[in-house]
């Protein structure tokens, strides 16, 4: 997939922009000053595909706290910042990785500029967070107006010499935030952050994320999602990767086909899909594995899938690329796919 070339810009370890991957972040809901808290929330992010984290900073408590974070994660630190500039100034101290900040939001240029030097001297980059729901002198929440608002929060950075710049410009209306990232990919040459705020629950969230990202991603705009929900940040990294993978823009992540089952399912094909489901995201690999619910259609309908099975009353076959390779008892199913996923080498 082409994708839109931007400014690159270095966040931690990683570099946005550019010809570079999509890079998958989520945010703690964690109190950050809790430290133990807020690293073992980002470690199990982490490990379920993470690229970057952010944490909210209320208060000095929680600034203070973030070089203690740092030490105990392995991947870039963002601390989410409004108003306060003394706060900016203290994470950038503990030495976080990226600060989310509207510059306009800080009354005194003296102190944004303060703030623009403390970034530059540790090569950070600034995020300019842009949502319908705040918008620039009270303006509508059109397109136009967004785009109109992200420029006057990067005017005045640019005018203090700093580029290094992500911005992201979230709506809660599809319609919105689709327009306004086609238009500021058009208007702005930084690394954009793709998501849709206020996106809902576990359910509908997904569902509207996945509309509204993956019609971004795939004209070729983006540089790094958030999927917003109110739940789990964990599924949120779960929803990510599902958009990537059938976007084609995340390797290493296997992909699991099930069919929608009807009258001639004959074993428990529920429950059996349901923990390989879980299992697979323990799994770092390449992979597409079918639990079909009968042998009629199962072989044939996935016979793309590196392994497969479909069951029948008392026993289930299991299929490599279509082609029958054994006959199991049920109750035998997972962990025999278990141990061919383990063994399996794309």
């Amino acid at each position: 997939m082409h994708r839109s070339k931007t400014r690159e810009v270095k966040v931690g370890n990683l570099t946005l922009g550019g010809n570079n991957k999509v890079y998958i972040q989520s945010m703690t809901n964690t109190k950050t000053h809790d430290v133990d808290a807020t690293v073992n929330q980002i470690n199990s992010l982490t490990e379920l595909g993470c690229e970057i984290v952010r944490v909210a900073v209320l208060n000095r408590r929680d600034a203070k706290a973030l070089g203690e974070i740092k030490k105990k994660i392995t991947i870039p630190l963002v601390a989410d910042i409004h108003f306060d500039y003394n706060l900016a100034l203290e994470a950038i101290r503990q030495g976080v990785d990226k600060i989310r900040l509207n510059p306009g939001n800080i009354k005194s240029k003296e102190k944004v500029k303060l703030i623009v030097d403390a970034a530059k001297e540790k090569n950070i980059p600034i995020r300019i967070g842009v949502n319908s729901g705040s918008m620039m002198d009270n303006l509508p929440a059109t397109p136009e107006n967004m785009v109109k608002t992200a420029k006057f929060h990067v005017d005045i950075l640019e005018d203090l010499g700093f580029y290094d710049i992500v911005l992201s410009l979230k709506a809660t209306d599809l319609e919105t935030m689709i327009e306004a990232y086609r238009l500021a990919s058009k208007t702005f040459p930084y690394p954009l952050h793709i998501g849709v705020t206020e996106a809902g629950t576990a359910f509908s969230g997904t569902v509207k994320s996945a509309i509204g990202i993956g019609i971004i991603l795939s004209e070729g705009i983006g540089s790094t999602i958030r999927v917003s929900l109110t739940d789990k940040p964990e599924l949120e990294i779960k929803a990510a990767k599902e958009i990537l993978k059938n976007l084609k823009l995340i390797s290493n992540v296997p992909t699991l086909i099930s069919c929608p089952t009807c009258g001639r399912l004959e074993y428990d094909m529920f429950s059996i899909v349901k923990k390989i489901d879980q299992y697979l995201e323990t799994v770092k690999k390449d992979i597409k594995v079918a639990v079909m619910g009968c042998i009629v259609n199962g072989p044939g309908e996935a016979k793309d899938a590196d392994i497969g099975v479909a069951g029948r009353k008392n026993e289930a076959v299991i299929f490599k690329k279509g082609e029958i390779v054994m006959k199991v008892k049920d109750s035998e199913v997972y962990d025999i796919l278990v141990k061919m996923i383990d063994e399996f080498e794309a």
